[in-house]
């Protein structure tokens, strides 16, 4: 068990930083699209580094009139 969290952690913060080298962290978060892209960048972890690039393309509802 300790060894299957410290593999997921490292696979985490592998991700985040990945995340961060593809400048996610800056500007300001206007819509759903941002978050999702970081959140998908950080789960992919090491991935990030043989090819994967994941983005996210989220449609939030608009309020009604």
């Amino acid at each position: 068990m300790r060894i299957g969290s410290l593999v997921l952690i490292v696979w985490l913060i592998i991700g985040a930083v990945a995340a961060g080298q593809r400048g996610y962290y800056t500007g300001t978060v206007e819509d759903c699209n941002k978050v999702a892209t970081i959140a998908v960048t950080i789960v992919a972890g090491a991935l990030n580094y043989v090819g994967m690039n994941p983005k996210i393309d989220c449609q939030t509802p608009k309020p009604s009139k």
